[in-house]
């Protein structure tokens, strides 16, 4: 064996002297949304070494820092190593250890009371952010408990990726992404792959974020090959100095710049015609709605110059070809399903749809439905259906269009009883408290009016000691076997170690399953039931034990699906919607007296909206700007994640900040009518003078966990500052990244009771 093959070998596992070496793949928890393929190095059943997989050709060996450091996850001292009981008040952070057959003795007992005495959908099943829970907690939900409600752990208009998905699903009928070969599994060499010329980064800073499996440094790869950008952010990112032009919106405004690109480029008969014409229906109706977007009105309302706006809307049209990278930001406002659909249709107007190089439609990995509908029609009546919350406001969640019930309307039934009481949460790896639950405060006060709550983490976290009865230990990526299709390639990851009574997810739910509808569950290990999920392909012929010892499955990606009659189910050429094509205008939003185009609507609060309001607070908030460190509110128990980000940030204008005597690290409290919160001052001379960006998911484990400290999980929360149910009318979208607030410098005197402690013990805000 040369050395090159022993350096880079592409067995499973091997042995290295006294270390085994797997093959595998990591994701979550803890983790981000990618999938990127690493070396384990393990040692008595201890993995003492990782690195990233060369072989692995969705990150070509690349990982970052908290890939890196997930040894120090795996065997850090606060871990969960077994169940436990609450045996204090809910807050008291008094618990007892218990075995496993008593924890499923305990859940069966209150599973069966609550369903008896309320009904099934009395109970709702949570998951965090997307990754590998997006089928198990549906499957256990809806075959387990007999519930239609399943969501997402209170993110308000489920303000992630949801709005984008929604739209992109009624007027494409498929996801699109950018491609940047990573559907190849020889990348670059591809001989159909082209780089783009131009890729429109927009509402996301991907080398941070990697999100919605898209790995930031893919857009490095493609800027080294020539490709040139075009960042909308109201920050100056990394990718924001190296792009042609940087749009410097104003935070929720994504719709309004996106009518006006649309603007210039149909004015200037700057789009494909032929595309347009062959392959889109209502381009006449779209033409007559952006001219109410000037451009000069669009400069007004966005703060991005108006040549800017011009020059970059030709810029990206005359591209050959263009895509476009988006994200968080755009689904985070009101006006998040009609922000979507702007700007998926700057690229669609220009024919950069399912094109080398441009955006392409894609679906799960050889179609093995992994999402949050597992077992939704399989295992519930059409009445129990019916009973989803949300479904009786919103006409997108009542025809299918996103299969979970919505947030707001969860939280609303919780506090109210309407439509029926809500008696039972399952959090399964999911914070609400620190992250998700846009008003925390509100929150918490509604997650303890229940009779009885399950948690499933890793750690114990401010929203188990809040709220729950029992806590369960889940085992992390490498304790736990697994796969993703989201999207391609179909991955792997293998269980190789254990860590005390740790469970991986698909375990805990089989096992939940099995004591509550044992007709439902009749799978005996994880395996078992992860080939069940393998069957439901038509195409995909092989069952996990293949899969592990692959790691990666790749199949080969046809552009052009639309020309092939492979996106519609009758094999006919064209699209999966009503009319056969990509609709610019919605006939389904139409039908559901919903507009059928874009438009801008401004944030709930604004200087425009509230100008009032907006005297007093005088800033725009965005909140949930990523790092380096943290996926969320994961890492914050990790010395080394810590050094390198101690404490929470928030970005403010250099200039304003030493008018206010502001300097940098300066504790400070920012506030508005909702609440307020304590970060340490970033100096930006880049940002506007009108705009701060605060850091979200912030608690601190090394506090006290009780209440009133609880972590200290309301002092530094930025969603102490948002609002639950300010929602668009699809229910989609929600103003977490644009709301107003002000800032002024923490003193003693001003933070004497810190908000942990007001939230807790003095009635909130």
């Amino acid at each position: 064996m040369s050395t090159y093959d022993e350096l880079y070998r592409k067995e499973w596992q091997w042995q290295e002297g006294d270390l085994t070496v797997t093959r595998s793949m990591q994701w979550s928890g803890p983790g981000c949304h990618n999938g990127c393929g690493l070396l384990y190095y393990t040692k008595d059943n201890k993995i003492v070494k990782i690195e990233g997989d060369p072989n692995s050709p969705y990150n070509q060996g690349r990982l970052c820092m908290r890939c890196l450091n997930l040894t120090e996850s795996l065997e850090h001292k606060d871990r969960l190593k077994w169940p436990l009981k609450r045996i204090g008040e809910r807050g008291e952070n008094k618990w007892q250890r218990i075995s496993w057959n008593e924890a499923l003795d305990i859940i069966e007992a209150n599973v069966r009371k609550i369903q008896k005495e309320y009904g099934p959908e009395s109970i709702c099943g949570m998951v965090g952010t997307g990754r590998n829970i997006c089928w198990q907690v549906p499957l256990l939900t809806y075959a387990g408990f007999g519930s239609p409600n399943f969501g997402y752990s209170f993110l308000s208009g489920d303000s992630c990726f949801s709005p984008r998905a929604a739209f992109i699903a009624v007027t494409h009928g498929d996801f699109s992404v950018c491609d940047c070969s990573q559907f190849h599994e020889d990348r670059y060499d591809n001989p159909e792959y082209k780089v783009p010329e131009v890729i429109l980064i927009w509402g996301n800073n991907p080398i941070h974020s990697n999100s919605d499996d898209f790995l930031g440094h893919w857009i490095v790869e493609l800027m080294k090959r020539g490709t040139r950008l075009i960042v909308v952010d109201p920050k100056l990112t990394w990718l924001a100095g190296r792009a042609e032009y940087w749009l410097q919106l104003r935070p929720g405004t994504d719709a309004a710049l996106g009518l006006g690109m649309l603007n210039v480029i149909i004015n200037e008969n700057l789009y494909d015609q032929e595309f347009v014409e062959k392959w889109t229906y209502g381009f006449e109706e779209l033409a007559e709605r952006v001219r109410q977007y000037p451009v000069d009105k669009v400069a007004e309302i966005t703060w991005v110059p108006k040549e800017q706006i011009e020059e970059a809307a030709r810029f990206f049209a005359q591209a050959k070809p263009g895509a476009i990278q988006w994200g968080l930001k755009v689904d985070q406002s009101v006006a998040g399903v009609p922000a979507a659909q702007a700007i998926a249709t700057i690229g669609a107007i220009c024919g950069f749809i399912d094109i080398p190089g441009s955006n392409i439609y894609i679906r799960d990995a050889y179609d093995i439905l992994s999402s949050y509908g597992t077992g939704y029609e399989e295992f519930l009546s059409p009445e129990m259906r019916a009973k989803r919350l949300g479904d009786e406001k919103y006409p997108l969640k009542r025809m299918g269009v996103g299969p979970t019930a919505h947030a707001d309307s969860v939280l609303v039934a919780l506090e109210t009883g309407k439509p029926y009481p809500v008696k039972m949460l399952w959090i399964q790896t999911s914070n609400p408290i620190a992250n998700m639950g846009a008003d925390a405060p509100r929150l918490y006060k509604a997650i303890r009016t229940t009779d009885f709550n399950v948690v499933v983490d890793l750690y114990m976290t401010p929203t188990a000691v809040a709220c729950a009865d029992l806590v369960l230990p889940a085992g992390m990526s490498p304790e736990r076997n697994g796969y993703k299709t989201w999207w391609h390639p179909l991955r792997s990851t293998s269980k190789i170690v254990q860590y005390y009574e740790c469970k991986s997810d698909e375990q805990i739910v089989l096992e939940v399953g099995k004591r509550l509808a044992p007709q439902n569950f009749p799978w005996e290990t994880d395996i078992d039931l992860i080939n069940w999920m393998f069957s439901r392909s038509a195409t995909y012929k092989e069952d996990f034990q293949t899969l592990q010892q692959k790691v990666t499955d790749y199949q080969k990606y046809e552009y052009k699906k639309y020309e092939k009659g492979l996106l519609r189910f009758d094999g006919e050429t064209g699209f999966n919607t009503p009319t056969g094509k990509l609709e610019l205008y919605s006939t389904l939003f139409a039908e559901w007296g919903l507009d059928p185009l874009p438009y801008f609507e401004e944030p709930p609060y604004s200087p425009v909206s509230t100008p009032l309001k907006s005297k007093e607070y005088p800033f725009i908030l965005t909140t949930g700007a990523r790092s380096l460190e943290f996926f969320h509110s994961e890492h914050r128990q990790l010395k080394t994640m810590r050094e390198f980000h101690p404490d929470p940030l928030f970005d403010i204008n250099s200039e304003i900040a030493a008018e206010m005597g502001i300097q940098e690290g300066d504790w400070c409290w920012l506030e508005n009518h909702n609440g307020r919160c304590r970060q340490r001052a970033h100096l930006d001379p880049a940002l506007s003078r009108k705009v701060i960006r605060a850091e979200h998911g912030w608690w601190f484990p090394e506090m006290e966990g009780s209440e009133p400290a609880l972590f200290g999980v309301f002092d530094s929360n930025s969603n102490n500052l948002t609002e639950q149910c300010q929602n668009g009318p699809t229910g989609y979208g929600a103003p977490y990244a644009n709301t107003i607030c002000k800032v002024y410098k923490a003193t003693e005197e001003n933070s004497l009771d810190l908000p942990s402690l007001v939230v807790t013990r003095k009635g909130g805000f």
